[in-house]
């Protein structure tokens, strides 16, 4: 266990550089710190998403979410360690599995909205996309666990399938990418013209 805060400000990183859990320090920028920050913003996201949803069955799983993703950045912040393993990804696929069972099948491409819930879900979904690219980024300069690179792949499908599932429990129907559309022209005449 690493050591606990009783400081809040400690003015070692006022150089642009950050602790990680085995003493070192590296520069904020570093691409670590980078993954870091984004599955902390991940993790952010999903409190607002949870403030949002009505279904206790998707808040229980966002809550269970908001651990494993502590775990992760925990895991990132001690390179050599592992807290994220297969049984993190099964679990994600069986509620996949059983949000998706009540949804229509896909025809079309779905666009981020909906509803609140479901919009800021589709945030998380592509903010989870940005730290797995992060992280695969690193994989490429240290060893990475394995398995967190799984788990943010299917925690991405995940989301989106919650998504999907939030928008049509608040009542609200997916927006569909229209691939044919003819772009609305505005008039020139209207009062609402710049």
């Amino acid at each position: 266990m690493g050591h606990r805060l009783t400081k809040i400000y400690t003015r070692t990183g006022d150089d642009g550089s950050t602790g990680l859990g085995d003493g070192r320090r590296v520069g904020k920028d570093s691409l670590r710190i980078e993954v870091c920050g984004t599955i902390d913003e991940l993790n952010s996201t999903l409190a607002v998403v949870l403030t949002q949803a009505t279904s206790e069955a998707v808040r229980a799983c966002l809550a269970e979410i908001q651990q494993t993703l502590f775990d992760l950045g925990g895991e990132l912040s001690l390179p050599g360690q592992a807290l994220v393993c297969a049984r993190h990804t099964e679990w994600l696929e069986s509620w996949l599995d059983c949000f998706n069972e009540h949804l229509p099948p896909l025809k079309d491409f779905v666009l981020p909205g909906g509803s609140l819930a479901a919009s800021y879900c589709h945030v998380a979904r592509s903010i989870c996309r940005r730290g797995e690219r992060k992280l695969v980024a690193l994989a490429r300069t240290e060893p990475v666990n394995p398995e967190a690179l799984a788990y943010l792949n299917r925690l991405s499908d995940f989301l989106f399938v919650v998504a999907r599932a939030l928008a049509r429990m608040g009542g609200h129907h997916e927006p569909i990418w229209c691939r044919d559309r003819e772009p609305p022209w505005p008039r020139v005449d209207s009062a609402e013209s710049p």
